[in-house]
């Protein structure tokens, strides 16, 4: 298993170059003054939705993809190595956008995070610290030597956490609307809803650490 976690993450930061390298044209191409500038979002106006969408999507195929080759015992693990990968890919996604083109220039500094089913903003800190959460729980459920699982407790504050800093992330396009988001400027960071929820997600992934007597099993 040590060496299967050693692999998933070799193929995750592979993914995360080819990801930068793509981001890094595409700012070159919509952004050609200043690549390191992203808002207003013109490029909201030049660039092909259908194209992005499936980009994206094929993205998050591999990472199920590889996920579901490498771990097959358990749904639980399939998604522990899914969580694994998704969580170094967005790190090192970020790592190597940092050594491209030096971006981001700050620790606060606001992100185009994701497309589906509609514009994702951010500071790209939350999906970092996201994506260390991912790693953290990943790595732990899939070296443990006995079988995790989720209580219906958990299960329930992991997916409301994450419901709620999925929140965070669409207000500005939901508060703006797509028609007037291509002048977009970042704004107030909604921080008190998404800290409760990163805390709330992060507890119900420890919870799955110490399961209280009655469980409930994913297992396949």
């Amino acid at each position: 298993m040590k060496r299967i976690v050693v692999l998933l993450g070799i193929y995750a930061v592979a993914m995360a170059l080819l990801e930068a390298a793509v981001v890094v044209y595409m700012r070159r191409l919509y952004y050609p003054k200043n690549p390191l500038e992203l808002f207003p979002l013109h490029f909201l106006n030049d660039y092909d939705p259908l194209l992005e969408l499936s980009r994206e999507a094929a993205t998050i195929t591999m990472v199920l993809t590889v996920a579901l080759l490498a771990e097959r015992r358990s749904l639980t693990r399939s998604f522990a190595a899914f969580l694994f990968v998704f969580g170094v890919w967005d790190l090192f996604y970020y790592l190597f956008l940092k050594l491209l083109i030096n971006w981001p220039r700050h620790w606060l500094e606001w992100d185009v995070l994701f497309l589906i089913p509609s514009v994702w903003l951010g500071p790209w800190i939350c999906p970092a610290a996201i994506a260390m959460l991912f790693i953290v729980w990943g790595s732990w459920a899939l070296l443990s030597q006995r079988e995790v699982m989720f209580t219906t407790t958990s299960l329930t504050m992991i997916v409301a956490g994450a419901c709620l800093s999925l929140i965070t992330f669409m207000q500005p396009a939901i508060a703006n609307g797509t028609e007037t988001l291509s002048s977009y400027l970042p704004g107030a960071f909604w921080w008190w809803l998404f800290l409760p929820s990163y805390l709330l997600m992060a507890a119900g992934f420890a919870l799955t650490r110490w399961p209280p007597r009655r469980r409930m099993s994913t297992h396949d």
